[in-house]
């Protein structure tokens, strides 16, 4: 894309055959979450069979382990729809959980041992082994308990009535979809700058229980409440700190986001290249495999980034390819810890600053981003996600010393005019209000998500996995008073033996055996 001012595109985008170009955003939702006893010990039953099979059902499913529950809603242009189909189906779940709960939080607590933790099983066909021994690897990778993490994965498609208006006014001469690939990939470079804000005001992991160390050391500047509670006092994330989804071994990977095929290079060649460090796991060619593969990233999705540029994919097709093929449709945000003040996870409110902020990603001129400087955004990011709190926190823009303070105020006077530009052609006034609300969190730290959980443990004296432990009953107890909003229980129900068929016709079509399927999966 060509260099483009903020203002001068909002205000093109402003004229008269513009107008409602960018109306009908899509969004989807994937929030994880534990499943708990009413202790808060993990469960170590299986996938509730009352909601179908994991590798089948495409809105009820399973993400590393068997406890570990993924909730998926359809695409929708309604954010309180796509809402509504969450809780949906996390009260259709708890229906089928007995006295189970879900676990409100991202960090996980009272796991005694990583072997509490049960890979998530998806039946006997290739395609379900291929999927439970691509866990085997993360956990001798990884381990277990960073796996036990539970986040949520906010997707988002703009309208090609905007790609098509943004097209005609930069007078582009590019095929629309490579115009439409560069500007998302113009979001994603932008998004990775400015993360370290999405973790300040998002950010919902400030603690976590002792357990979880499992005797680790860390020189984080922890304190400590109640039985084994340990904090931060002004950090935000946890989860996307060291101690989170990080993968140490994927730090060298130098996967760019200047062309679609610089990003779709740099990928094939971390799943292509053999790794000293899982050189000695065992891989799918031995009797008893530890790991898919010896290569850095055993397939595409243990590539941990914070957000990723997504086509859908045919059967059978991996990712990068299905992006070679027909360009990038949409971006999906893994930064988001589960918001522990929601019983779905995420609240309206977080999803319109998403679409404000997001929109002003793609909207402003976004220069291509080298290798220092996605690494000089990724110790922001680790600032704010130990300090980001703190009083006079300094971080790095552009090789210069800049206050948070200072920055966050500057990009939200930018996101004021990004929010009134969306609510007059959406006809609303809600872009705004959310933008004011959130903007007086950048002076007021204690009104950040990471800010409200630590002055509630500090207050209550709480240990934290009692604070959680407290809300999960509480939500569940909301789940059942609730009725259904946009699913009955007879479509779900339906849902669920469409699944069971479909995973008893997947496994009755194997011809192959799973050495030789996993042969030809690789050798594409």
């Amino acid at each position: 894309m060509t260099t483009h001012d903020l203002t001068s595109t909002l205000s093109a985008l402003s004229a008269e055959q513009y107008q409602h170009s960018i109306k009908g955003i899509m969004r989807g939702i994937e929030r994880e979450s534990l499943r708990i006893k009413d202790s808060g010990a993990i469960s170590k039953n299986g996938h509730p069979k009352g909601v179908g099979s994991a590798l089948t059902n495409g809105q009820i499913t399973t993400d590393f382990s068997e406890s570990l529950l993924e909730f998926i809603t359809p695409v929708s242009e309604f954010p309180a729809e796509t809402l509504a189909q969450l809780k949906d189906l996390q009260k259709f779940t708890l229906e089928h959980m007995g006295d189970e709960l879900l676990w409100p939080i991202s960090m996980p607590c009272f796991i005694d041992n990583q072997d509490d933790i049960v890979l998530a099983q998806f039946g006997s066909s290739n395609t379900g082994k291929m999927k439970t021994l691509y866990r085997e690897g993360l956990k001798n990778r990884y381990g277990s308990m960073m796996q036990a993490i539970s986040g949520v994965h906010f997707n988002i498609s703009f309208p090609e009535t905007l790609w098509q208006s943004l097209h005609s006014l930069q007078q582009s001469e590019a095929p629309l979809q490579d115009f439409i690939s560069d500007g998302y990939l113009g979001l994603i470079r932008n998004f990775k700058r400015e993360l370290w804000l999405i973790s300040y005001l998002f950010g919902a992991s400030p603690a976590l229980c002792g357990s979880f160390l499992q005797g680790r050391e860390t020189q984080l500047p922890f304190k400590k409440l109640g039985k084994g509670t340990l904090y931060l006092e002004v950090g935000t994330a946890l989860r996307l700190g060291d101690l989170g989804y990080t993968n140490s071994a994927q730090s060298s990977l130098r996967v760019m986001y200047n062309s679609l095929d610089e990003y779709v290079a740099g990928l094939k060649k971390a799943i292509n290249t053999p790794s000293d460090i899982y050189a000695d796991l065992d891989d799918y060619t031995s009797e008893q495999p530890k790991q898919l593969n010896k290569n850095i990233l055993q397939i595409e999705n243990e590539f941990y980034s914070p957000i990723r540029p997504k086509r859908n994919a045919q059967a059978g097709e991996k990712p990068t390819d299905a992006l070679l093929r027909a360009g990038i449709e949409y971006v999906e945000i893994r930064a988001l810890d589960v918001n522990p003040f929601s019983e779905t996870g995420i609240d309206i409110e977080q999803i319109h600053f998403l679409d404000v902020f997001l929109t002003y990603c793609l909207l402003k001129n976004s220069p291509d981003m080298q290798w220092d400087e996605q690494m000089s955004a990724n110790a922001n990011l680790e600032k704010v996600v130990n300090e980001g709190r703190a009083q006079k926190l300094v971080l790095n823009d552009k090789n210069q010393e800049r206050t948070l303070t200072s920055w966050g105020n500057e990009i939200f006077s930018q996101l004021e005019n990004v929010a009134q530009f969306m609510d007059k052609q959406y006809g609303v006034s809600y872009y705004s209000e959310t933008i004011s609300r959130m903007a007086s969190w950048i002076d007021k730290p204690q009104l950040t998500y990471s800010g409200r959980y630590v002055n509630t443990l500090v207050e209550s004296g709480l240990d934290n996995g009692h604070f959680a432990l407290a809300l999960a009953k509480k939500y569940k107890l909301s789940h059942q008073q609730t009725d259904y909003q946009v699913y009955s229980k007879e479509w779900l129900t339906h849902q669920v033996q469409a699944s069971n068929e479909a995973l008893t016709k997947i496994e009755q079509a194997d011809t192959t055996t799973f050495k030789v399927f996993l042969d030809q999966y690789f050798a594409q």
